[in-house]
């Protein structure tokens, strides 16, 4: 069968590369063509343009900078389905995309799945109703998911979270011999240029201290960007701040500590088992209208994945205002300081793991896909 995947950045790209290999194991003869990156393009089939070519964004006022790109990027795919004529559609997280390609499939025809359900949990539950009018299946990856869709009324999967065999699979190597202080400033050029400044600070204020002086600080480079997005922010501080491109699991798995913008990342940090602070920061637009959107929601108590699996506060989170150098420099040196408070997260992070339960999740939902596609009737 023909399958047609859609991500729209890099989190959806290491999630997409895990599908890829379990429908490949499924089906052996599976054509596969896509949009995402590197990830993807390695586990097999043919890569269509990469997701940053799509006009990847976060927030509102990114989204107004990127209207043409996107709009040229939703005639292109939309005319790129019709002429493969795929069996089934398959779109990753990514919902201002991959919204508008679901409703266009649905209308021709063409059946259409959802693997990370987007998050109408926290924002836009108007989706809903067009996920169940034009989505056949969800595949969700959260437990916390399950009774919110459940109300809903909207058909879906779980089969786990594929996180966790992404960084099962993994082998690491430690990147720096001295003890250091990872920083993920985020996949996104907004995010890293508004996380970046404050994680400066921050290395600075702890180099310059006698028990730091050793310390070194190093950015994990996000897939998607280029070393000129960090090198304004690093000048001057070559002695002690490195980038580090591609290891990103690897600089979490070593370090002392980890700042983590809000994301994917965060979760990877929890499940690897790296003490960290998540910081969110964004254009003072989108910081209006996402206080209006969780005021709204009040179920939603955490901005971090890990702790919404908790349903606790298993790590602090700074958001926006609170974000500040001051904050930031003392939950790090608490982290890297107070044994009792590393051993305190590193038990939450043991809950969460747990909570997300065994393995297999990419091969179970590739398998589930294709039964569905040959008419068969999976159990949940």
């Amino acid at each position: 069968m023909r399958y047609y995947i859609i991500a729209g950045e890099a989190s959806g790209d290491l999630h997409g590369s895990n599908l890829i290999r379990g429908l490949l194991a499924e089906e052996p003869g599976a054509e596969i063509r896509f949009w995402g990156g590197e990830k993807m393009q390695q586990a097999g089939g043919e890569m269509v343009r990469d997701y940053n070519a799509a006009g990847a964004v976060m927030g509102f006022t990114d989204v107004l900078r990127k209207l043409g790109r996107i709009a040229e990027s939703l005639r292109f795919c939309k005319a790129d389905i019709l002429a493969w004529k795929p069996d089934a559609v398959v779109l990753i997280d990514y919902p201002g995309f991959n919204m508008k390609i679901a409703r266009f499939c649905h209308e021709r025809g063409i059946r259409v799945f959802y693997y990370i359900a987007p998050k109408t949990w926290a924002s836009r539950e108007s989706r809903n109703r067009k996920l169940k009018a034009w989505v056949e299946r969800l595949y969700i990856v959260f437990p916390f998911e399950i009774p919110y869709f459940s109300s809903r009324g909207i058909p879906f999967t779980y089969k786990g979270n594929p996180l966790v065999d992404a960084i099962d699979a993994a082998r690491f190597e430690r990147p720096e011999s001295e003890r250091y202080i990872a920083i993920l400033a985020g996949s996104r050029k907004g995010e890293v240029s508004r996380t970046m400044p404050v994680c400066m600070q921050m290395a600075d204020r702890l180099h310059a201290l006698p028990d730091y002086a050793g310390c070194r600080f190093l950015v994990a480079g996000a897939p998607g960007r280029r070393p000129e997005d960090y090198a304004p922010f690093l000048k001057g501080r070559e002695d002690y701040v490195r980038l580090v491109f591609g290891r990103t699991y690897d600089v979490l798995k070593y370090a002392d500590a980890a700042v983590v913008n809000s994301g994917t990342a965060s979760l990877e940090a929890a499940l690897i088992g790296t003490p960290q602070v998540v910081c969110w920061s964004t254009s003072f637009v989108t910081a209006v209208l996402a206080k209006y959107v969780l005021r709204v929601l009040d179920h939603i108590k955490y901005i971090s994945l890990g702790n919404l699996i908790a349903d606790r506060l298993v790590f602090r989170e700074l958001i926006q205002y609170d974000f500040t150098t001051d904050a930031v420099t003392a939950e790090i040196r608490r982290l890297c300081e107070d044994k009792a408070y590393r051993a305190e997260m590193l038990a939450g992070y043991a809950e969460i793991r747990e909570r997300l339960g065994g393995g297999g999740a990419s091969r179970a939902v590739a398998a589930d896909l294709i039964a569905r596609l040959r008419g068969e009737t999976p159990d949940q």
